[in-house]
């Protein structure tokens, strides 16, 4: 069970992930938080670089020492952490999001935030895993190549109420969120006490997606997700499962 929540904060750190682990590594007890204002080396999934613009964005990690979790359990947490986010801006700011399967958050058919679990074995057993998630806040632009696709905190309150968000106070909030979801999770290390929550902001169920996999791509329609976190999805009137990290899916009319 995660207990307590230890918060630190930099002005600027090469990246959350990174310092975590060098804490995990000085056998720092779960439960750290490193928060920075700025990223100099951020990631994001795939080996993607993940841009943080000073005092912009949330950019933030955790360090979690769970016993005894299997390795297969692992990949959910990084689905546990995306409904943390959408809880935590729907909290605060009534920002309701959706849950682009399986960790991306989509407000106004944009994504607003970035999410990265990493981990490390010893003894054959799980020694740590390494939350890492990036909220795009006070942005107002965005490169080129993802300005498509990308929305902040704040273009998104100025839609409706012309407020500002927090930085501090929407860590905070992820965080908390995260510990209730979490500690949920960890009883039975699987998403069965969190699966009807998931799916009822789950962006594009029971409609067409597009599956991108590597070798090829095809459609299907979106039915919900399994006790792993996994999608469910219906092709030609079967069922099969997509694992996390496998594909990329995509709505068809559009990022979600």
């Amino acid at each position: 069970m995660l207990e307590e929540i230890r918060y630190e904060y930099y002005e600027s750190v090469d990246s959350t992930n990174d310092r975590i682990k060098e804490r995990a590594h000085d056998n720092e007890a779960q439960g750290l938080v490193i928060s920075a204002g700025t990223q100099t080396a951020g990631k994001g999934r795939i080996g993607r670089k993940w841009e943080s613009p000073t005092k912009d964005s949330v950019s933030t990690s955790l360090l979690l020492t769970p016993d005894d979790i299997s390795l297969e359990a692992i990949p959910t947490i990084t689905v546990v952490a995306a409904m943390a986010v959408r809880d935590a801006l729907s909290n605060l700011y009534g920002l309701e999001g959706k849950i682009k399967w399986p960790n991306d958050i989509v407000l106004g058919g944009k994504k607003i935030c970035g999410i990265l679990t990493e981990m490390e074995m010893k003894d054959n057993k799980v020694w740590y895993v390494v939350v890492g998630i990036g909220v795009n806040v006070h942005n107002t632009q965005f490169p080129e190549e993802i300005a498509f696709k990308a929305t902040s905190v704040d273009i998104e309150l100025q839609k409706q109420s012309g407020e500002k968000g927090h930085r501090s106070e929407i860590t905070k909030a992820i965080w908390e969120s995260f510990q209730k979801y979490y500690n949920i999770f960890i009883k039975t290390q699987d998403m069965s006490g969190l699966k009807e929550e998931y799916e009822r902001y789950l962006a594009n169920l029971n409609e067409r997606v597009r599956i991108e996999a590597q070798e090829n791509s095809y459609e299907a329609i979106a039915r919900g997700i399994d006790d792993r976190g996994q999608l469910i999805i219906e092709v030609d009137g079967q069922q099969q499962i997509i694992s996390t990290g496998e594909v990329s899916v995509r709505g068809i009319y559009g990022y979600i």
